[in-house]
């Protein structure tokens, strides 16, 4: 079982390079082949990642957690670089929810993806790859060649099979640019790592907490390393990226990109930067909380002016991302005052927070994005005022997106309302005013989630001559009006559903995890 342990990174990472490889010697004609074998190998990542949270909750956080299942064999040695993979409490649940997301993508492309089959299969399972390596990286060469990997498929993504009125090419263009830009600054803080480290190791990276009696230096990486990390997440005002790829993605794409590609800029700050530039990072702490406080309020109002549908969930991703900012910079606020009593509590609550947030946040706005798609693939439209009564209409629908936007809004007794509650725990102990101006956003958004998407989309009496005409599902056929929710779009979403359920009632298992990552971080500290 030890080997087993030592090689399943292995594994759950290149399982889809592997399958992506096959994809390209299967005949393009046999669209039903590659489309089975796609989803068929998923799976497989996903039953390792559902072992390791297992294995891990059972066996090694009631020992204290720490670094597992790791890796390390030499990879270059000229640059002393080695091929370092390892998990903690912070990668488990995420490599879960990447593989997750994946599969239920994989499924729910298998019935809407049409054109160009072969390759959208083979770009998704090599982004799976590079988001799988992000979260397991111990060496910052590797952790910089899969940070990498997941940019070109998303480009082409975005860019062959978004919708031709979305500008889909302009989308993938910005959202490369951007992504390149922070690439870049994020080379650059890795070179200065090595340099004054001589090592590519992140854990010793961490442990010798470079530049940490110079601050303008440390200042410096610091910004290099989190340019590339708030463009990705993205915080204001490296946002505008955003909506438009979003908008311009094709469903699965825009659910991976909300549920996983943000989150990498997230772990990235919890992974490397808070550990390493904690005295950098406490410097500019303050700052770090104001632009997280006005993304959550900034993109909880834009929410409110939208129109397209899709367009609205893109700037929410802004607004609730806001809040891993907000926790994590609270955190970085508490650390010139760890020796006030009870402060490595509100620490450790705040980084809950944000991790809590990140988990949920991928479930439920990867749900919405899924539900999204439902009605696209009927409507051929996202414009709110189009709609109107469908609650009546169709019923599974309406049911499932309710409980998937009341999660959103952070009600009671579903996943949101955990990640809200601790962030704003830990952070008004820390930055008070900051977190008090925060709570702005959770108004606004009970404010776009019931009026711009519940009342406009489920509400009022059903128009006939609003929508021209509404597919069928089941035979593509032009009908008068939308049908409901068919097998596999259920069959997708009930997952969710059910975790969206779980978490809100009984959240403990996954705090477990996370807050395991959060004591070793403030240890550290």
């Amino acid at each position: 079982m030890a080997s087993f342990n030592e090689w399943i990174l292995t594994l759950t990472v290149f399982t889809p390079l592997a399958a992506a490889i096959v994809v390209l010697f299967l005949p393009r004609s046999n669209e039903r082949l590659i489309k089975l074998w796609s989803i068929a190998i998923s799976i497989i990542p996903l039953a390792l990642t559902i072992y390791m949270l297992v294995n891990y909750y059972t066996g090694h956080i009631p020992n204290g957690g720490g670094m597992q299942y790791e890796v390390k064999l030499s990879w270059i040695p000229q640059l002393n670089s080695f091929y370092h993979l390892g998990a903690d409490g912070l990668s488990v649940p995420l490599l879960f929810l990447t593989a997750l997301l994946s599969t239920l993508g994989l499924y729910y492309s298998s019935f809407t993806i049409k054109k160009r089959v072969k390759e959208f299969f083979f770009l998704f399972l090599l982004l799976e790859m590079g988001m799988m390596g992000v979260f397991v990286a111990l060496d910052f060469v590797l952790f910089y060649v899969f940070w990498e990997i997941g940019l070109v498929p998303m480009y082409f993504l975005i860019g062959i099979w978004g919708q031709a009125k979305d500008r889909p090419r302009y989308a993938a263009i910005k959202f490369f640019i951007y992504t390149l830009v922070g690439s870049v600054a994020m080379l650059l803080a890795i070179l200065a790592v090595y340099f004054a480290t001589n090592t590519f190791d992140i854990m010793e990276a961490v442990r010798l907490q470079p530049f940490a009696g110079n601050l303008t230096i440390a200042s410096l990486v610091f910004w290099g390393f989190m340019l590339a990390f708030m463009i990705k997440v993205p915080s204001f005002p490296f946002h505008t990226w955003l909506p438009d790829a979003h908008t311009a993605a094709p469903t699965a794409g825009s659910v991976i990109l909300a549920g996983v590609l943000l989150k990498l800029g997230a772990y990235g700050i919890i992974r490397i930067v808070l550990p390493m530039l904690p005295q950098a990072f406490s410097h500019w702490a303050i700052p770090i909380v104001i632009l997280g406080v006005i993304g959550i309020v900034y993109g909880a109002f834009v929410c409110i002016a939208q129109t397209d549908l899709k367009r609205l969930i893109a700037y929410s991703s802004v607004s609730h991302m806001g809040y891993v900012m907000l926790g994590l910079g609270a955190a970085a606020a508490g650390i010139s005052k760890m020796a006030e009593p009870g402060m490595t509590d509100s620490m450790a609550m705040a980084i809950n927070g944000a991790t809590l947030q990140m988990f949920n946040h991928g479930l439920i706005t990867g749900g919405l994005f899924f539900l999204v798609g439902v009605i696209y693939e009927r409507s051929h439209t996202r414009e709110l005022s189009m709609f109107g009564g469908l609650s009546a209409k169709t019923p599974a629908y309406y049911g499932i997106f309710m409980v998937v936007a009341f999660a959103s809004l952070g009600l009671p007794g579903l996943a949101g309302f955990w990640a809200e509650f601790f962030t704003f725990r830990g952070a008004f102990d820390i930055v008070t005013v900051w977190a008090a101006i925060g709570v702005i956003g959770i108004v606004a958004t009970a404010g776009y989630i019931l009026y711009r998407i519940i009342q406009s989309l489920f509400l009022g009496e059903y128009d006939p001559h609003k929508v021209d005409h509404w597919t069928d599902m089941k035979d593509g056929q032009e009908k008068h009006e939308p049908g409901d929710m068919v097998s596999f779009e259920k069959l997708v979403m009930w997952p969710l559903v059910i975790l969206i359920i779980i978490l809100g009632v009984f959240p403990t298992p996954l705090v477990d995890f996370f807050n395991q990552a959060a004591e070793s971080i403030i240890n550290a500290l």
